[in-house]
């Protein structure tokens, strides 16, 4: 178990926050609250807060009086580096961290026993939320105070302030990770890196680069998906704490050191003895069965791939911590997923309406496609695409397709994809100009492609802003539509 950090910064300090979203709110929050030292004194940095201390945020005359003299920059996750007020903070020399890694230096004792709550880590393009917060339901079965955190929602230098916890399940961004420093996580998972947010990291080199940060200095294991071979490589290059596993997943029978699937059975074969047992290389441990994972499965049936990829990383994570098999399994039956995840909405005259909202890139929309039989989906799709390209996606899934209706305020990029990769599919493309109406527009052109057998899958591919507030405002709209039919 790792000590906590050292005192994060001198009394007295001049602290500037990027950002009073969340997450700047809850830092401004800890640093008034004394964590960080007597009397700190913070500086609030945001452009679109009436409260924030400068509001000239993307001037760099500004930035620069703003940061001379502050021993430390805050950085909420939405700020990329190449902000004015981030390069000023680099060009001056001042440290830039995340939220995450003040958090790390901010960690107190927990209630009962020694030292800090151990936190067990997840990123990866997609899959995040759900993995983490099947893993805190398997830690709550095991008797465990543990509590999903960071991206998921609680911000995590609330979490590590608080003592009555055991352990934090943490979901982690890239954004988050890019100045997080000195972390040692006990576990962490990368489940999948796929391009996404390149407008933001500049590169997919430099997105998977942030996200290799989860696995330094871990003491326990590494989880990657041995699907996927760029996290298998992360794990490679990653500098760990000495006799830190490399624990593999796999949608198949798991080899020696990885948890797989065996028939209908999810199988541990990295934690079911001590390393070096005699037996170790001839025996397995039994997590559940796939049974326990059919509610989430859209309209019944088996559950999705990706569904049981992000299980089988929740279940690595938890017994790197020491969690039982049983636990594994009651965790996951106890498990219910957040909303506009592959969630069924309703059926009508033989089609079932699924919102999938959360997909917000290609390698999310490509998963759920994935989950239905070829030529019976009417995919609902479009929004911001975020520097990524849609051409594998459409190549890869062109067979799952029966028609698209594209939203968004710029639908050439989907719209391209589909003409080049699946001329034959019919392609309604709603009008933008209106978007108040846009998802019941999309809905009813949806309606009139659809045929009985079909399913319409909100599985938008991009974000949410051009058109909606949120994924979670889009994926609304869309079962509002819906049950309008």
């Amino acid at each position: 178990m790792t000590e906590p950090g050292p005192r994060a910064l001198p009394d007295g300090a001049r602290v500037v926050v990027a950002g009073l979203g969340v997450t700047g709110r809850a830092v401004v929050a800890a640093l008034a609250g004394g964590a960080a030292g007597r009397a700190a004194s913070v500086v609030t940095v945001d452009g679109r807060a009436d409260d924030a201390d400068v509001r000239d945020a993307d001037d760099l005359a500004v930035a620069e009086r703003v940061v001379a003299g502050a021993d430390l920059v805050v950085a909420s996750p939405g700020w990329a580096p190449s902000t004015p007020l981030l390069a000023a903070a680099r060009a001056a020399g001042v440290p830039v961290w995340s939220e995450i890694e003040l958090a790390w230096r901010l960690r107190v004792e927990r209630a009962g026993s020694p030292g800090p709550a151990p936190w067990l880590a997840v990123t990866g393009t997609n899959g995040k939320t759900t993995t983490v917060e099947m893993l805190a339901s398997i830690l709550t079965a095991a008797g465990l105070r543990a509590a999903a955190v960071g991206n998921v929602g609680t911000p995590v230098v609330e979490a590590a302030q608080d003592p009555s916890l055991d352990v934090l399940a943490v979901e982690l961004s890239s954004f988050q990770l890019h100045h997080t420093l000195t972390t040692s996580f006990e576990a962490a998972a990368v489940l999948n890196v796929a391009a996404d947010h390149l407008d933001w990291h500049g590169s997919l080199e430099a997105y998977a680069a942030d996200k290799c940060r989860i696995y330094a200095r871990a003491q326990v294991a590494c989880v990657y998906n041995a699907a996927d071979p760029r996290t298998e490589q992360l794990v490679r290059d990653a500098d760990v704490t000495e006799g830190a596993l490399a624990v593999g997943i796999t949608l198949g029978a798991p080899g020696p050191g990885q948890l797989g699937v065996v028939e209908d059975v999810l199988v541990d074969r990295a934690f079911h003895t001590e390393p070096g047992a005699r037996d170790r290389q001839r025996t397995a441990a039994e997590l559940g069965t796939l049974a326990d994972l059919a509610h989430l499965a859209p309209g019944g049936g088996n559950p999705p791939p990706h569904v049981v990829a992000n299980a089988l990383a929740a279940a690595a994570l938890a017994r790197a911590h020491g969690v039982p098999a049983s636990a594994v399994r009651d965790g996951l039956r106890a498990f219910r997923p957040g909303a506009h995840r592959i969630a069924q909405v309703r059926e009508l005259d033989g089609v079932a309406w699924v919102d999938d909202s959360k997909a917000t890139n290609a390698h999310a929309a490509a998963a759920s496609l994935a989950a239905y039989a070829p030529g019976t989906v009417v995919w609902v799709a479009g929004g911001l695409a975020k520097g990524a390209s849609f051409d594998s996606l459409v190549a890869d899934r062109a067979d799952r397709l029966h028609a698209a209706v594209l939203i968004g305020v710029d639908p050439e990029p989907l719209r391209g994809a589909l003409a080049r990769h699946a001329p034959e599919i019919p392609v309604v493309v709603v009008d933008p100009g209106d978007t108040g109406t846009v998802m019941r527009r999309a809905v009813a052109a949806a309606r009139d492609l659809a045929r009985p057998g079909d399913t319409v899958l909100l599985a938008p591919a991009g974000a949410s802003m051009d058109q909606f507030a949120s994924y979670a405002q889009r994926g609304e709209a869309f079962a509002t539509a819906v049950a309008e039919l």
